[in-house]
């Protein structure tokens, strides 16, 4: 036996025996240096090591102790201060004013800063070593960009604060009635979308909304995508967007999204040539061309992200029974909590739970007259005895029918997953959270279930009804997959440097004439800022998880109808209302939060592991089919 290798046996035994009695701090501490003498000095000599990492093998079993009793404790104060932080955001997102910003930004930065230094704090513990439970929560802690400078953290709270009040703020003037009359996004500017066809109305609120938002905000931005890149690549991550793809466990993301793209984009392509071609007929080709990109501002919505408004200029059959209930609704004097009610029902008759008081009690489901608010529906988790809610400026109308089913499906989501730990109430990814009201009412705004909840009497089941209902369907779902990923692209890009400052509006521009075939109606330079119209560009959002949402809420129904006992019959005409065998697969995925990778929440919910696009292209092929059909004479594409 040689003095080199009795040298290393000896260091070996010292360190296993100086590990026993030491606290994990003392371990860490006292053991390294043995481990590196060890590993230094007899590896290199091509003996055994007997310890080929920074801690023994006996430190294991203990150090995961603490480190099981630390994410414990780490929980339950996140949730304190959560509830506090959510607290302060809500106060001001339902009255917008300078104390209420001033003490959301303190909130905002505070819980910032904790969760910075309980992050260092995760530096002393092995995840590699840990159970896969204890692995997973430790990394959600780290998919962090807070800054670590202070000064930096105040900063961006304050920037993210004032874009989010100019944006919700904004609004669009002119004169009416020889009175300055201003009007906010929502609900005004929305319902001009949504009923005007005068083609230079459509382009006054569309340019007059960007210009009271987009410029102001521009500079700020810019600041804001600066430390957010730093923030990030201070934890490790090359820039904001790589966080911002992290949450979706999707190697790829965007390439992934391309190829889903792929397979949609014909039905897109059909979809535009043919809208196209009745926009030219209604507004005149000297404003539509026939062969290029359709004019964003013309097709009901104020980003052109859903088109369903425009519906009626693009009937296939107008002369069959119009399936838009905003009439009934308001005929038969529904009120937006009646509408709630109505949408609650649904969730209810399928064995989920009914919402708690406290959503009633404190959620803001109308505009209040008495001041500034935030009216871009949203759900919020307080964290605590069931405390959700809904803030939205409810209108009586189809389409916000259908938003209060998707609300309620985040709801849904948010009380499934309560009893989680804090780290875990979240959905599987950011896709599936949207994807849950949706899925709702995939079954909910049928024309079956609209009888049903009598909100529809005179619904023939013919070809053309059921043309109708598809393209109805396919204006609100199909551009909307195109708009998230030319969003993403283009945030992407923009936080990884590919595309500067100096030229946000050209790419912006690019990247929708490539993605979505539009153009806006009058020339825009470097002086806008378009994407600050965007709500999820400014709050911080990555479309991405709309882009997932409406590939896997396809997916969820095909397999919720399965559940429900429709195995013959359209996809698009089932309604699980009512099935508790459908309820109890949703639950039994909605109670996982996100507890696990996303992957095995779908195989729980479909019995597969991946997205694919095979149940969305089933849902609208009699309309493909239709398409081609009405579009054999058309030029595809712009």
């Amino acid at each position: 036996m040689t003095r080199s290798w009795i040298l290393c046996l000896v260091f070996c035994v010292l360190v296993v025996e100086t590990a026993k009695p030491a606290s994990q701090l003392q371990r860490s501490t006292v053991t390294e240096g043995m481990v590196k003498v060890v590993n230094t000095f007899c590896c290199p000599r091509r003996l055994r090591c007997c310890i080929p990492d920074k801690r023994v093998a006996i430190d294991k079993s203990v150090d995961e102790i603490e480190a099981r009793m630390w994410l414990r404790q780490y929980n339950a104060e996140l949730r304190k201060r959560a509830t506090s932080a959510t607290e302060a955001s809500w106060a001001h997102s339902t009255n917008m004013n300078p104390v209420t910003a001033a003490a959301a930004i303190q909130a905002s930065s505070q819980l910032k800063e904790w969760r910075l230094k309980k992050r260092k704090e995760t530096k002393r513990f092995t995840p590699a070593a840990y159970s896969e439970d204890l692995r997973r929560q430790f990394w959600l802690i780290s998919l962090d960009g807070t800054p670590e400078d202070s000064n930096d953290l105040r900063q961006m709270s304050k920037l993210k604060n004032d874009i989010e009040t100019l944006y919700s703020t904004g609004k669009t003037c002119r004169d009416e009635n020889e009175n300055e009359v201003c009007h906010p996004l929502e609900p005004d500017l929305e319902r001009i979308f949504a009923t005007s066809r005068d083609y230079n109305e459509l382009q006054w609120a569309w340019l007059g909304f960007r210009d009271a938002v987009g410029p102001a905000m521009r500079e700020k931005f810019a600041r804001l995508v600066e430390l957010k890149n730093s923030g990030a690549q201070e934890h490790g991550f090359g820039n904001y967007w790589e966080l911002f793809e992290a949450p979706f466990e999707i190697e790829n993301l965007l390439d992934v999204a391309n190829d889903l793209w792929s397979q949609i984009r014909p039905l897109y392509i059909q979809l535009h040539a043919y809208v196209r071609r009745r926009l030219a007929t209604f507004y005149g080709e000297d404003k539509v061309s026939t062969t290029g990109p359709i004019p964003a501002h013309l097709l009901g919505n104020i980003w052109a992200k859903w088109w369903g408004n425009i519906y009626s200029l693009v009937a296939p059959y107008p002369n069959q029974p119009d399936m838009n209930v905003t009439s009934v609704l308001l005929q038969k004097g529904y009120d937006p909590l009646r509408m709630f009610k109505t949408a609650e029902e649904f969730f209810t008759s399928i064995g989920l739970r009914k919402l708690p008081e406290v959503f009633w009690e404190k959620s803001m489901i109308v505009r209040p007259d008495d001041r500034e608010v935030s009216c871009h529906p949203t759900s919020w988790d307080f964290h605590h005895h069931s405390d959700v809610r809904v803030k939205m400026c409810t209108e009586v109308n189809h389409e916000y029918l259908e938003t209060v089913h998707h609300e309620l499906g985040h709801i849904q989501y948010l009380l499934q997953y309560e009893d989680q730990p804090m780290l875990y109430r979240d959905g599987a990814n950011p896709g599936f959270h949207e994807a849950v009201g949706d899925t709702i009412a995939l079954s909910a705004m049928t024309p079956a279930h609209l009888r049903t909840v009598e909100l529809l009497e005179d619904w023939p089941d013919t070809h053309e009804s059921e043309i109708n209902f598809l393209l109805r369907q396919a204006l609100d779902k199909i551009p909307a997959l195109a708009m998230g990923l030319m969003i993403d692209t283009w945030q992407s890009r923009g936080f990884s440097g590919k595309i500067t400052a100096d030229e946000y509006n050209r790419e912006w521009w690019k990247l929708r004439l490539e993605y979505q075939g539009l153009s806006p109606p009058i020339q825009r330079t470097e002086e806008d800022f378009d994407a600050g119209s965007k709500f999820h560009i400014v709050y911080g959002f990555a479309m991405m998880r709309y882009f997932v949402s409406y590939i896997i809420q396809f997916q969820f129904h095909e397999s919720l109808c399965r559940e429900a006992g429709y195995l013959q019959g359209p996809l698009h005409k089932c309604d699980i209302y009512g099935s508790s065998e459908a309820g109890d697969r949703l639950r039994e995925m909605l109670r996982m939060g996100q507890s696990q990778p996303w992957p095995e929440a779908m195989r729980v919910m479909t019995g597969q592991s991946k997205m694919a696009t095979s149940a969305i292209l089933e849902y609208f092929q009699p309309l493909m089919k239709w398409l081609r059909e009405q579009n054999k004479k058309e030029s595809l594409g712009w």
